[in-house]
This record gives structure tokens, sequence and C-alpha cells, in this order.
């Protein structure tokens, strides 16, 4: 049976009977066979019973959990059975010296800004390609972390700017957090911790430690490689997947409301984000290497995967491009 993401917008508890999961609201109780879970995506209020706990951290299922604006709060981890001494070393070695972190932070900024100029010229917006495109050469001879993340947000700017001429009926401006200013910000930032989350669960099944990161500073409480790998995934995954719901007129004005000084997904908004953006993760392509096809999620742990041999030395590292 291949496994599946599971995500759970109501609220509920998670409890175990012999080798199945259930999950039990007010509705009922569900079955969740063991073999068949993925991940776990809380987005509502989950009590979990440990011996369902258990049972999931014996099987390496990750649950992330997001509080009732949508907003990512954190993840249930299990305890690593993937463990490299050799790897962790050389992930810290690549940090510690300057030119190799440089190396992989310009390498995830590179394939950020290329995905953005491969969506770009999918609608046709060429000129703003090149635009968006021209931020590679000054992220090629950055010196600095905070230079290369400038250019990538010079990059990115210019991007945004090119949503209103790809959207229909919603209007984005400019990207806002903290909160969301509008329906296309809110669909931003609940897509991109989705994705968060999903990069973490495919680095879960490697040997690399998630907390160690090149891009984005390492810190206490949160998982940053996850957020460096995120950036080239994002325009690939998340705006596709916005401009799918939007432009098929699939978001309707009760998928939002006003909440924070803001604009947030209501319940029926986040159902409808997540199936869309499950199809996406399980969308397959014809992988130009391996010659099969191979799904969107899969291509997240294949980056994985790249970024090991780097480090370890066996082949460099070049981010994912899409070819479509």
């Amino acid at each position: 049976m291949r496994r599946k993401n599971f995500y759970i917008v109501s609220d509920g508890k998670l409890k175990r009977r012999e080798n199945t999961v259930y999950f039990q609201n007010e509705e009922g109780m569900r079955p969740i066979p063991i073999n068949a879970i993925h991940a776990i995506y809380a987005l509502g209020s989950l009590t979990l019973t440990s011996k369902a706990v258990a049972l999931l951290s014996k099987e390496g299922v990750c649950i992330h959990f997001f509080n009732r604006y949508g907003f990512y709060v954190g993840s249930f981890y299990p305890r690593e059975t993937l463990i490299s001494g050799d790897l962790l070393i050389k992930q810290v070695e690549h940090y510690l010296d300057q030119n190799k972190r440089l190396f992989m932070a310009r390498s995830f900024v590179e394939g950020s800004i290329l995905n953005m100029g491969r969506v770009l010229a999918y609608y046709k917006l060429n000129e703003e390609r090149e635009d968006v495109e021209n931020a590679l050469n000054s992220v090629h001879t950055s010196k600095s972390i905070n230079e290369i993340m400038g250019s990538e947000a010079l990059a990115r700017n210019v991007y945004y700017k090119c949503f209103d001429k790809i959207l229909k009926n919603y209007r984005f401006d400019r990207r806002t957090r903290n909160p969301p200013e509008n329906e296309v910000n809110a669909m931003i930032s609940f897509g991109n911790s989705l994705l968060y989350s999903t990069v973490l669960s495919e680095l879960y099944h490697t040997q690399l430690n998630p907390s160690i990161s090149y891009l984005h500073e390492p810190f206490e409480r949160r998982f940053s490689l996850s957020l460096d790998i995120s950036e080239i995934f994002k325009p690939l995954i998340v705006d596709r997947t916005i401009f799918q719901l939007v432009n098929k007129n699939v978001m309707e004005e009760g998928d939002f409301r006003k909440e924070l000084n803001g604009v947030l997904l209501s319940d029926s908004g986040k159902r409808k984000f997540i199936t869309a953006y499950n199809s996406k993760l399980e969308t397959t392509v014809k992988h130009r290497d391996l010659g099969r096809k191979v799904s969107y999620q899969r291509l997240i742990r294949l980056e994985c995967y790249k970024l090991v041999k780097h480090l370890l030395g066996i082949e460099r590292y070049s981010p994912f491009v899409s070819w479509w």
C-alpha cells in the first residue's frame, strides 16, 4: 500500500488499536492503517494517546501541527533511525567553511529564481522573466549570506509584481505577513507552511540533520534546512497551486475570513487548498535522468539525496529546476 499524507482539519483524537490508528471526532471514528500513513497534518485541535504516539514514532510518521489560524506551530519529529556521523560532520563542516556555505546558499537561491522564471515563462511573461533572472548576476558575485538573500528578495519582488497579471478576480498588490492583508497573501502563507512541513517529512527519511542549514541561519526550535530547500519548490508547488485555485474559480468569498486585522483561510478554504496542494504533490512528471515518472513530492526527496551526495563529495550539487 502506497503511503499518503493525511490532513486533519476538524478537532478530534488519534488513538491506537493494535496496528491501526483511529481518528475520532463528533462524526464518529475513522481507521487509518499505519502502513498507509506518510505524514499527518493536524489543522484542528488534535489529542493523541501515548499508544498512538508510540506507534507513529515506531513507523517514522511525522505529525505537523497548525493553529486555528492556519499558521505552523511545530512538528512531532520521531526519533531518527537513519543516522550518519560522517554526514553530520560534513554538514557542519559545510556550514563553518564560508566558501562552502556560500556555494550552498547561492545554489538554493539560484534554484528559486530559475523556477520563478519557469512559472513566468508558462504564463508568457518573458520580459518579466528576464528581469527576475537578471538577479542571478548579483547572486553569483555575492560575498555574504546577506547579499545573497538581498538578491533573492529583489528577484522575488519583481516576481510578485507579476501576480496581478496572472491572477483573475483577486488582487495581490504586495507580499504581507503577520497577518496576511488579503486573500492571495493568506494562501501564500498557508501554502508555504504546508510546504515547509512537507520538506521536513522528506528530510526525516534521509540522513540529513534538518537543523543545520546554509541560506537561513540555524536557530533553536526550527528545522532551518527545510526552509532552504523549500525556496526551490515554492514557485512550482505553492504558487502554481494558488494560480490554479484562483483562475479556475475554485475559491469563493466564504473560503476566507477577516481576523487578526487581516485575511485568513476559513475551514472550507483550508480544505480546498489542501486538496489542490496534495494533488500537486501527487502529480507525476517524467524525470529526465531517471527515465521514469516521479511525483512532485518525490522530487523533494531526490533533492535531499542530491544534497547528501554533495556533502559527501560524491557529486557537485545543482538545484532542481523545472523543465516544463
